[in-house]
């Protein structure tokens, strides 16, 4: 099932049809004829949206539900925008200048969400294009941080919590988004007398130590049939800390250490941390001020959740 989107408004009202304009082009909708828009059924509400704003200028606008045409879902293919994204794509060089590479891996990102929201009938070029931004996003990971662990086969085992009690943790100095993310799950919710250790290289660690978020760790970056979880997400399937709370501050911290879907808060946390980590030397001083911003974020998630 279709629906049309009929609509007229009175031309000396400029804003209100920009206004429509607007809004119909971020929807995705296809143009038929003028005044005569086609969307999925599917995204309906994109139209009774427009239509009410119409209304409340003076204007007409009614919205239909129609049987397809054979050749509907032609009107909506959207190969060229991916093509032309993924040309984009391999012309970002990381290696050449890491800082200004994530920018544009960031705006490339937000770029393919966009696409990807009216993408209604997705197919190999969006398969593609997911893959060519996830494999630049892992690439940038590499060139800001070339210790940055690649991902292991395979799936979390499940694990108990009182098998990991009064355990001395070992990570990589001078810990960022996912290690201090990390940090804060052990410390919090998996073993409360956690000692750290911060490693000048992963070799460096005790064979008596938990490692994580580094090549070899027992807890570290998993690849797999669901893509890509960083060391936060693994020690959540691995301690089966599933809460809406928990996986929300996941797919955070997800973004800002691997890259993907970058939700509104992401930039305000990241320069939080990164001011932390510039006023702080210490390790441990760091880790203690970065929980109070992990802990934060996880009361309000709760909050948003219960509501």
């Amino acid at each position: 099932m279709w629906s049309l989107l009929v609509l007229s408004l009175p031309t000396e009202n400029a804003t209100a049809r920009m206004r429509a304009w607007r809004a119909l082009k971020a929807s995705g909708a296809a143009v038929l004829r003028d005044g005569v828009y086609l969307l999925p059924e599917a995204a309906r509400a994109a139209f009774d949206a427009v239509a009410d704003d119409v209304r409340t200028h003076a204007g007409s606008a009614r919205v239909l539900r129609c049987e397809g045409e054979a050749d509907f879902e032609s009107l909506f293919d959207r190969g060229a925008e991916h093509a032309a994204l993924l040309a984009e794509i391999a012309a970002v060089a990381p290696r050449a200048d890491a800082q200004a590479a994530q920018r544009e891996a960031r705006r490339l990102r937000r770029a393919f969400e966009q696409l990807r929201a009216v993408d209604y009938f997705p197919g190999p070029a969006q398969q593609q294009t997911a893959g060519a931004l996830a494999a630049l996003e892992a690439a940038v990971a590499r060139a800001l941080d070339p210790s940055e662990p690649a991902p292991a086969a395979g799936s979390a085992r499940k694990r108990a919590a009182t098998s990991y009690r009064g355990r001395v943790w070992a990570t990589r100095r001078r810990p960022w988004i996912d290690r201090l993310a990390s940090a804060w799950l052990i410390k919090r919710f998996i073993d409360p007398q956690a000692r750290f250790m911060w490693l000048a290289s992963p070799a460096d660690c005790p064979p008596s130590a938990v490692g994580f978020d580094f090549d070899g760790a027992e807890f570290s970056h998993q690849g797999g049939e669901q893509g890509e979880r960083v060391t936060f997400e693994t020690l959540l399937a691995s301690f089966g800390l599933a809460t809406p709370a928990l996986q929300r501050l996941g797919r955070l911290v997800h973004a800002l250490d691997a890259g993907g879907a970058i939700p509104p808060e992401a930039a305000g946390v990241e320069q939080v941390l990164a001011g932390m980590r510039d006023a702080l030397a210490d390790d441990d001083q760091l880790l203690l001020a970065a929980a109070g911003v992990f802990e934060g974020l996880h009361r309000a998630f709760e909050k948003e959740a219960a509501r």
